[in-house]
């Protein structure tokens, strides 16, 4: 092993030789080629100056904020990169203060420190910082660093044993590893191999029994190391096995077999669960909780802890996962170090949630933890940023009950509580000395907790949520509880509660109740007579209930006076309280009556609107159109029905479906378009000619809508817009027969490319209003094609932001969620009419990035708005069920109304065809001109003569 080392420091005397060989053949070159050194050099130097100042301003930005995971990573990346090997050393102890690092880091770290370490009074330095690592994840490759870097020290006194040890503590770890576990057995054995070596005699020499003894020894350490590996099931076991049965000089003893073949049956049974995990995909949270359901099932505590630690590396963010576990060990293990190491790893992993810091601070205390401890603990928690103010009151719920649990109140002085007492507003009122023993501090810390408590929610906690968070006062009855039921101090109590119903809380009946059981338990019937007395007075929510358990106190305990006041405070109370209520009542019934009012109001301008439709002069020849038209208009006027959508299949087609609001549209825009002059006579339209659609020509044509009816010259306007994509072959906008543009329009380009490139001009605005670009498919030929092209699934790697102002424009979002993470994209979710909806997606690099934004902006408040952030999961599409029942072809299936205008006598027929034995049914000429077309699903024009020949015929 010291050869060794001489060979690696040979190996680094020799690299330096050649950095120096480089360097002087430079020297030499310089005259040939100076000017490109210069430039070289210069080049340097902007790079050098650029990075420092980049180094610069991620150590401010840190300064600012502490928690910025990615500035971190930048910081450390850089410093690396320049080779500032005392600040990156600083950098990373920073981050490894706040976060657990993950493996690769790890890994970084442990290389350079190593590669620094010159000295062997430094390697115990590495040996804290590999203790360091492989505490925060279950990482097999850090374990393995960590046991060849002590081989590196086995020169020293102990150094065997050490390397031994921590081979031991390695497969202890990450032995039962399926996957990764062999790799650590067989570096084992190989180092105890080597061993062997050293200790066996030389060629031709007796050995000594010492010697043998030695031998022997060396030898029994490796059978059981194989012995041990073969009983675990593990990747690749036969090898293995065949390894030892070539190494072993006996024969393998039958019982290592017997364990080998169970252990091989057991690798059958993960197997499943290993090709799950390698072929999902991140996270694999169903599939590790699949493995973890069956571990447990296996009960092997060993590998319960396993498999939990292997997702946990890879879901350190997941809390819930986190909680399983800390609770398994809780309850199962009840190991020390493996609870408080596995409680602490949580909260640092996941520092926003509370119920992690809950049951590390119960965790703390089970197992006796000092109190010095638990308080530097619970302060730690204030400060990690929880993300609700309720959040708060839990965690100085669970250190309050930890404080009153330390507290001995049978060593403390009872003193009788008061007789008498008033209800006074007293604000965080001292402590009663004058009752405790001087034993008691415990008390004393609980109590002055307590004041500090509500003191925290109203100052820090209120002032960034807008909340304390405890609008019940929980934190107070607690106290008060604590001083009424355990300190006898029942003055104290009641100015507890007199702070309570001064916050807000005197209208509540539940609360009275509370306290009104504090003092039946606690108090004097006094007490409990003026605090129900009051509760009638200011009950607002259930004052009923107030009132019956006053009179059910006078009933059994009061006097007749006591009882008359009583009767005559409720009855007045509850007077009030109906008149209150019927007042309430009457204005909701004028507001539902004015409501009704102006809905009439609307039903009948709209009466009166279609009635003056109706009665408005047609010209010369149009009777019989009109007449068709106002058949369904009633209708149409309640439930106007929503315009198609064009598929893009055809200029033809799209005017096909929009043909049944040409007089809606020519109503509401009006010959000119919207806002157009009136009164002045509508120069004539020539309807330019129709282009039949051409499939071919799909591929090189795009559909364009959404585009403003009020579009002045679509076509140049469009073709100038497009241009830059591409030669533009043609423009084909389209209009009603009357001239009016419809929104959408077919551009067709020489060539696919252009056509393609195109597609990127998707939601330009154009006069203010989004246009919408997407290919021109048939989609009575392609139903399955859709146009939308963003994600409608879950992504982890982007958020979905609401609450918004409409002000909000993409740089101000960009520069607020850049702050968490590298953005890669941001999309404002508009109108068809351009204007913002208050929404946006951004999308970050990585999903690790998209959960810390999580944490940091939601509820965070940007132009006066609160802003909700969460992951993009968009909730599925449901299909819209049709509201008309399917009709049937027959003689009513094309008219708007339906009244048949053919007679039933005539339209049903007297004598049923016969059906001949070829099956075909045989109608009479007149009949069969009646009945429908099969193919077309209308009834035949019939003349006066076809209507005389049905009648003769009857």
């Amino acid at each position: 092993m010291a050869a060794g080392g001489g060979g690696e420091a040979a190996a680094a005397e020799e690299e330096l030789r050649d950095m120096g060989g480089s360097e002087g053949e430079l020297e030499e070159g310089e005259d040939d080629d100076g000017e490109e050194s210069e430039g070289s050099s210069g080049d340097g130097e902007d790079e050098e100056k650029e990075n420092e100042a980049e180094i610069q301003r991620l150590e401010e930005q840190l300064s600012i904020n502490a928690f910025d995971y990615n500035c971190h990573l930048d910081l450390i990346k850089l410093l690396r990169q320049e080779g500032e090997l005392v600040r990156l050393r600083r950098a990373r102890q920073k981050m490894s203060e706040l976060f657990p690092l993950t493996e690769e880091i790890w890994l970084d770290w442990l290389k350079d420190e190593i590669r620094m370490a010159a000295e062997t009074s430094e390697r115990e330095k590495i040996y804290d910082l590999f203790e360091r690592a492989v505490k925060d994840y279950l990482c097999p490759e850090i374990w393995l660093e960590f046991a060849q870097y002590s081989i590196g020290g086995i020169g020293q006194a102990g150094g065997i044993e050490k390397v031994r040890s921590i081979f031991e503590r390695a497969l202890t770890a990450v032995g039962l590893h399926v996957i990764k576990g062999a790799a650590v057995w067989e570096a084992c054995r190989e180092f105890e191999n080597a061993i062997l070596e050293t200790v066996q005699p030389a060629a031709g020499s007796v050995p000594t029994p010492e010697q043998q003894q030695t031998l022997g020894v060396q030898l029994e350490k490796i059978h059981v190391l194989f012995r041990r590996q073969l009983g675990i099931p593990l990747l690749d076991m036969e090898a293995t096995y065949a390894e030892y049965e070539e190494w072993s000089e006996e024969a393998v003893p039958e019982a290592v077999t017997k364990s080998y073949k169970k252990a091989l049956q057991q690798m059958k049974k993960y197997k499943p669960f290993e090709e799950a995990l390698l072929g999902a995909e991140a996270p694999k949270l169903a599939e590790y909780q699949a493995y973890i359901e069956f571990e447990t099932k296996g009960g092997d505590p060993a590998r319960i802890q396993l498999i939990y630690e292997r997702a946990l590396a890879e879901n350190c963010l997941v809390p819930d996962l986190w909680a399983r576990y800390t609770q398994y060990l809780d309850r199962q293990l009840k190991v020390k170090e493996l609870v408080l190491s596995a409680h602490e790893r949580a909260v640092r992993n996941c520092p926003w949630t509370v119920k992690l810091w809950d049951q590390y601070l119960l965790a703390m205390e089970r197992h006796r933890v000092a109190h010095q401890q638990v308080s530097e603990t619970f302060e730690k928690a204030l400060s990690a940023g929880f993300i609700q103010a309720t959040d708060y009151v839990e965690i100085w719920q669970a250190y309050l009950n930890y404080l009153r649990r330390r507290v001995d109140f049978s060593q403390v002085q009872r003193m009788p509580s008061p007789g008498t007492g008033a209800w006074r507003t007293v604000l965080f009122p001292g402590c009663l000395t004058g009752c405790l023993s001087d034993s008691s501090k415990e008390l004393e810390e609980l109590r002055a907790a307590f004041a500090q408590a509500i003191e925290y929610l109203k100052q820090e906690v209120e002032e960034r949520f807008s909340e304390s968070g405890d609008p019940s006062c929980t934190i107070m009855q607690t106290w008060a509880r604590v001083e009424a039921r355990l300190c006898n101090n029942m003055q104290k109590a009641r100015e507890l509660w007199d702070s309570i119903m001064t916050k807000g809380n005197a209208r509540y009946a539940h609360m009275w109740l509370e306290y009104y059981n504090l003092e039946r338990a606690h108090g004097d019937t006094q007490h409990c007579r003026k605090a129900l007395h009051r509760a009638v007075q200011c009950t607002s929510d259930y004052p009923e209930h107030v009132c019956e358990v006053l009179l059910t106190l006078e009933r059994i305990e009061g006097s007749l006076e006591d009882w008359d006041t009583a009767v005559q405070k409720t009855e007045n109370r509850l007077a009030r309280v109906n008149e209150q209520r019927a007042k309430a009542a009457e204005k909701e019934a004028l507001l539902v009556q004015q409501e009704g009012e102006r809905a009439e109001q609307r039903k009948q301008a709209r009466a009166e609107k279609r009635a003056a439709k109706k009665s408005k002069k047609l010209r010369p020849g149009e009777k019989r159109k009109a007449d068709e038209e106002s058949w369904g208009q009633e209708d149409e006027a309640e439930q106007p029905s929503k315009r198609p959508r064009a598929s893009g299949s055809g200029d033809t087609l799209a005017e096909e479906q929009e043909q049944e609001e040409e007089e809606d549209m020519e109503t509401e825009t009006g010959l000119f378009g919207r806002g157009g002059p009136r009164g002045k006579a509508a120069p004539a339209w020539k309807e330019p000619p129709r282009v039949p659609h051409n499939s071919a020509k799909d591929g090189v044509t795009v559909f364009v809508s959404n585009l403003a009816y009020t579009l002045e010259e679509p076509g140049e306007k469009l073709r100038a817009l497009f241009a830059g994509c591409g030669e533009v072959a043609d423009v084909r906008p389209v209009f009603s027969h009357k001239g009016a543009f419809r929104g959408y329009c077919y551009v067709e380009f020489a060539g696919e490319e252009a056509a393609l490139q195109a597609l990127g001009l998707d939601r330009t605005r154009l006069e203010g209003r989004p246009m919408f670009v997407s290919p021109c498919v048939d989609k009575a030929k392609n139903p399955d094609f859709k146009v939308f092209k963003y994600g409608t699934a879950l992504e982890k790697h982007k958020l979905f932001i609401s609450g918004l102002p409409f002000s909000c424009t993409r740089e101000e979002l960009r520069e607020v969620c850049g702050a968490h993470g590298s953005v890669k994209d941001i999309r404002l979710v508009t109108t068809r009419a351009g204007k913002p909806k208050g929404l946006a997606y951004v999308e970050y690099e990585s999903e690790e990035q998209a959960a810390q934004a999580v944490l940091k902006m939601d509820g965070l408040t940007l132009g006066g708005c609160v802003l909700k952030v969460a992951i993009s999961n968009p909730p599925a599409r449901r299909l819209p069920e049709s509201v008309f029942p399917r009709r049937v072809p027959g003689a009513r299936s094309k008219g708007r109304t339906q009244l048949a205008m053919i007679p039933r006598a005539l339209n049903r027929q007297s004598n049923p065809p016969a059906m001949p034995e070829n099956g075909v049914s045989q109608a009479p000429p007149a009949a069969a001109a009646a009945a429908p077309s099969p193919s077309t699903g209308e009834s035949t024009r019939m003349s006066n003569a076809d209507f005389a020949r049905l009648l003769l015929n009857k």
